[in-house]
C-alpha cells in the first residue's frame, strides 16, 4: 500500500507489487506503453529487457496492470532506471514516484544511479535526488527522431 495525495486529500489506494518478471503478460505490457504513452514496445522485446534487467517493478490494481519501472544493472557500479511508466488514469497519484523511489531504494550500492527522461520530467526527478548531467552521450537506434524529440542535440 502506499499513500498518495489526490485532489488535495490523502488516502490509502492498495496496489500489488511485483518485482519478478513470471507470469507477466507482455501484450499487457506493450499496451501499457501506448496508453502511457510511451511508445510502441514489441512484447518479446520487453519480455528480453525486463529479463535482463537485475530490478523491475510492476504495479497491479486486482489483475490489471497499471505501473511498471526497470533498472538494468550490475550489482556493484551502475545501475540505470528506465522504462517507467503509469496508465493515465493512474498518473498523479504517486505511483511513478513510487516506482522510482523503490528503484533508487533496490539499486542501493551502486557507485551511480543513472536515468534519462523525455524533456520537461526533468523536475519530477529532481524531486527525487537526481541531478542533471552534463557528460551524457548517446547513439539511438534511430538518431533522428531522438533529435526531434529533444531527447539529443547535435554535438
Amino acid at each position: 500500500m502506499i499513500k498518495a495525495l489526490c485532489e488535495g486529500k490523502e488516502h490509502t489506494l492498495k496496489y500489488r507489487w511485483k518485482y519478478s518478471a513470471d507470469n507477466i503478460d507482455w501484450e499487457e505490457l506493450s499496451e501499457l506503453y501506448k496508453l502511457a504513452p510511451l511508445g510502441d514496445k514489441e512484447p518479446n522485446k520487453l519480455e528480453t529487457a525486463f529479463s535482463n534487467s537485475l530490478f523491475k517493478c510492476f504495479v497491479f490494481e486486482g489483475s490489471k496492470l497499471v505501473a511498471v519501472g526497470r533498472a538494468l544493472a550490475d550489482g556493484t557500479d551502475c545501475s540505470y532506471i528506465c522504462d517507467v511508466a503509469v496508465l493515465p488514469e493512474y498518473q498523479s497519484e504517486g505511483l511513478g514516484k513510487a516506482i522510482v523511489s523503490k528503484l533508487v531504494e533496490l539499486s542501493d550500492g551502486h557507485k551511480k544511479i543513472i536515468l534519462y527522461s523525455y524533456p520537461g520530467k526533468e523536475n519530477f526527478y529532481k524531486k527525487l535526488g537526481f541531478k542533471r548531467m552534463s557528460t551524457a552521450m548517446a547513439i539511438f537506434e534511430n538518431q533522428d527522431q531522438a533529435v526531434e524529440w529533444g531527447l539529443v542535440s547535435e554535438v
